[in-house]
């Protein structure tokens, strides 16, 4: 089961009336951009995903440190976490000060 001569013609019919002679070159422009877009974010991400790969299996030099590629442990996350909250402290006070400093030198 294809489609024939006659089914062929009626669906190009069809988008001719659907959507005119003078707008399908723009439609088919724009068609075309898009996957060329595509295409390139797709063979980008591959690149990525093999780089990704291959710096995974990489031997370290002799000497060299390496990090381990797990996910920080719960006392390193909870130890960002108070400094993330005593730095939002710290500056909800830095603004205090900053707004009472305006308020008490007043307009000039």
């Amino acid at each position: 089961m294809g489609l024939g001569p006659l089914e062929i013609g009626l669906i190009i019919l069809a988008i001719l009336l659907l959507f005119g002679y003078k707008k399908l070159p723009d439609a088919s422009r724009s068609l075309g951009r898009s996957l060329r877009i595509f295409k390139g974010e797709m063979k980008g991400m591959k690149e990525d995903d093999v780089r990704t790969r291959d710096a995974a299996t990489t031997t370290p030099v002799r000497g060299e440190i390496v990090a381990p590629a797990s996910a920080p442990s719960d006392e390193l996350n909870t130890r960002l976490q108070d400094e993330a909250r005593a730095a939002e402290v710290r500056a909800a006070e830095l603004r205090a000060r900053a707004d009472q400093a305006r308020t008490t030198d007043g307009p000039r």
